[in-house]
């Protein structure tokens, strides 16, 4: 797995330039193939919605036709003077019966007019009288037509024969009709007296299209409300579809004859016309699929796309990899320079441009070797200089304070306190001064821990008690020196202003790959800077040295790199916690 990762790496701008050329090629070839193929089918689409707008017509024609006969139908009916007769004068039982004898015979006058067609025709009077031609056929009561939509809409448009859906139950199935209404209306007086109902079963309306459908070539019929009047989709008959509506709309306000667009769950051309004389929308639905699924041969153009693409990668990866094969020689040879400490030269062959990028290389080899020997000089000297001079930052406060301590011991009689404190004071200035050294022991550190506490504590009492928990297992351990004194100082002169007790509890120990060193006190507490998490800084009277906590923490990442450091959490009342983080491994090669 490695030599492959290795092999890639070093290949990756052969492997770029090839697959950048590879992308190109395919989405050229990709948009030239879709764009040829959507401009063939555009071709197509146009030419079929002409052809299918001219078998529209057709259909038209044969709506038109029927049109005029029901015309005629209802002119001959609505011109018979007989027939206002019947229906407006009030009769008793025997003449009503002799009215519905001379309306049958009126009716079959009438009748040759839609000899072409199956229909029912109704007819009402204000008097109450009601003829049918065939009950069966459109069975609705006398009742339910007098309060239907059928005759409020038909009182809306007086001067107009209207077209519209109803729909009845026969033997408990459904049934769809279209029903065509006019109003029966006294000239003279404008006064209306009577109603004429011309019925037909959508099934037999359906037939002036049907000739003309197929699977995936559907025709609706729809009213301006957007309801499926009649269509050889017989599950969407009497469902009322918005987006009809709308692309019927569409079709009327269109140059083209047709408009594209999702019905269904498919892409489908609609072709469409407004029949004038019904108030009807035909549409002629094409599942857009269907009607181009045979235009192009999609399967030999996929194998023919597929060949030329596979020859186009054979040539563009023998041509890259030629091109790329010196640079990528050098690249090896120049990734694995540092493996070498820079002292191995990258060979100067190839091309002109890889030649002068190797001897470029190795004149800055040259460059950089010199560069980094006084880099490296440079940082000791610095780092050396740094160490010795925050080791020097003894407080003179602090000397004096602690001298005149002693003093005061000895002049009471103390002699035995006064050389406790003057034993730790040595041992503490052979640690932080005498010790040239840049790293202590924990053990050694925690020692100087304890002697700066005693000065402390022999100089303002036994306020603050302080306790030490070590693991045996890190008492060798290297660490830089004087990296956790700032804080036991911190906590005796700033933790303990507002409590006139407290503790300072030191904890050190391996946690993983980490040595964790941590200062816990439940002195005060401290408010802390949001910016970093480090202290804000205070006045520096009484304190040991100058060393701060911001000096700890860049020296910790100095050593062993921004992963590591000092983190302190406080909370106002309850105290503060320092945590340090050391690497484990780094902390062992010291030993």
């Amino acid at each position: 797995m490695k030599n492959k990762n290795y092999r890639l790496k070093h290949n990756s701008l052969f492997l770029i330039l090839f697959s950048l050329t590879v992308v190109s090629i395919i989405s050229v070839a990709t948009v030239t193939t879709l764009t040829t193929l959507r401009m063939s089918e555009q071709f197509f689409i146009d030419k079929f919605s002409i052809t299918n707008a001219k078998v529209l017509d057709q259909v038209t024609d044969s709506f038109e036709a029927f049109h005029y006969s029901i015309i005629m139908a209802s002119n001959n009916l609505a011109q018979s003077g007989a027939l206002k007769t019947i229906l407006t004068e009030e009769q008793t039982n025997l003449e009503k019966m002799k009215s519905y004898f001379d309306l049958k015979q009126l009716v079959r006058r009438t009748e040759p007019n839609l000899d072409a067609y199956d229909v029912s025709i109704m007819i009402t009077g204000i008097n109450d009288i009601s003829f049918s031609t065939n009950r069966a056929y459109w069975p609705i009561s006398d009742e339910e037509l007098r309060d239907s939509h059928l005759t409020n809409n038909t009182l809306d448009h007086l001067r107009r024969l209207t077209y519209q859906y109803d729909q009845r139950s026969i033997s408990e199935e459904f049934s769809p009709y279209v029903i065509a209404t006019r109003a029966l209306v006294d000239r003279p007086s404008e006064e209306v007296y009577g109603i004429m109902y011309f019925a037909i079963q959508e099934e037999e309306f359906r037939r002036f299209y049907s000739n003309y459908t197929s699977p995936g070539n559907d025709i609706f019929v729809i009213d301006s409300t957007g309801r499926i009047v009649s269509s050889n989709r017989e599950d969407l008959i009497g469902e009322r579809d918005l987006a009809l509506q709308e692309y019927a709309s569409a079709l009327e306000g269109s140059k083209d004859r047709y408009v594209i667009n999702e019905f269904l769950g498919k892409e489908q051309i609609f072709v469409g016309e407004y029949l004038d004389s019904f108030d009807l929308h035909i549409l002629n639905v094409i599942d857009q699929e269907t009607a181009v699924s045979g235009l192009i041969n999609k399967k030999e153009m996929t194998i023919t796309f597929i060949v030329i693409i596979l020859l186009a990668i054979i040539l563009v990866f023998l041509m890259s990899k030629r091109l790329t094969n010196a640079l990528s020689t050098l690249v090896k040879e120049i990734s694995n320079a540092g493996k070498h400490n820079f002292d191995q030269y990258v060979s100067v062959k190839g091309t002109y441009e890889t030649k002068e990028l190797g001897l470029a290389f190795n004149s800055m080899l040259d460059e950089l070797h010199d560069y980094v020997d006084q880099l490296v000089d440079s940082q000791k000297q610095i780092r050396h200089a740094e160490l010795a001079a925050l080791q020097q930052q003894i407080n003179p406060h602090f000397l004096y304070n602690t001298l005149t301590s002693i003093k005061f011991l000895v002049k009471h009689g103390s002699k035995e306190e006064a050389e406790d404190m003057m034993n730790a004071f040595i041992s503490l200035l052979q640690n932080t001064i005498g010790n040239g050294s840049e790293t202590v022991t924990i053990k050694q550190e925690i020692e100087t821990l304890k002697d700066y506490v005693l000065i402390n504590q022999k100089r303002y009492g036994n306020r603050v008690d302080v306790s030490y928990f070590i693991a045996k297992d890190t008492e060798e351990h290297k660490i830089p020196k004087l990296i956790l004194q700032p804080f036991i100082e911190n906590a005796f002169f700033h933790g303990f202003n507002l409590k006139s007790e407290g503790s300072i509890k030191v904890f050190v120990w391996n946690q993983g790959p980490y040595l964790i060193c941590e200062v816990i006190d439940n002195g005060d507490g401290m408010k802390l800077d949001e910016s970093d998490e480090l202290p804000i800084s205070k006045r520096k009277h009484g304190r040991f040295t100058g060393i701060g906590i911001r000096n700890v923490d860049e020296r910790i990442q100095l050593h062993y790199g921004p992963s590591y450091g000092v983190s302190i959490s406080s909370e106002i009342g309850k105290g503060t916690k320092v945590r340090i983080e050391l690497p484990v491994e780094e902390m062992q090669k010291l030993q």
